[in-house]
């Protein structure tokens, strides 16, 4: 593939319809959905010492939906996507930070209750 050839189609991949949809009408509601794309390449070309020449590039793309216009009665409301896998994420983090500081609480605790100057007894030698 050319270099002119990998530069025009990174320029077809990315544009707006690749970040808005296709109006999607039903009911009098208008639905227009929203995505985040990302996107990179490179490429290069040269001629080495025996003239011989070459090129060469790579491109990517991802895209990951982030929510939806919708358009009711003249009004615009934004409706956010909702991440299900980023929310799973954050509720494990919490869930093992949570249980964590438990365990460290309860050990401390009952470290407290071995020692006899902590526990509130006179300590005895």
């Amino acid at each position: 593939m050319k270099v002119e050839e990998l530069l025009t189609r990174a320029r077809d991949t990315i544009t707006v319809g690749r970040v808005y949809g296709e109006p999607i009408e039903r009911d009098g509601v208008t639905v227009i959905p929203a995505a985040a794309v990302l996107g990179g390449g490179g490429a290069g070309q040269g001629v080495d010492e025996k003239g011989g020449q070459g090129e060469g590039g790579g491109f990517g793309a991802a895209a990951r939906p982030v929510g939806a216009y919708l358009i009711r009665d003249r009004a615009v409301t934004w409706v956010p996507a909702v991440d299900v896998n980023r929310l799973l994420i954050v509720l494990g983090v919490v869930v093992t930070v949570f249980l964590l500081v438990r365990v460290r609480i309860a050990r401390a605790r009952a470290k407290a209750r071995t020692r006899p100057e902590v526990a509130g007894e006179p300590a005895t030698e």
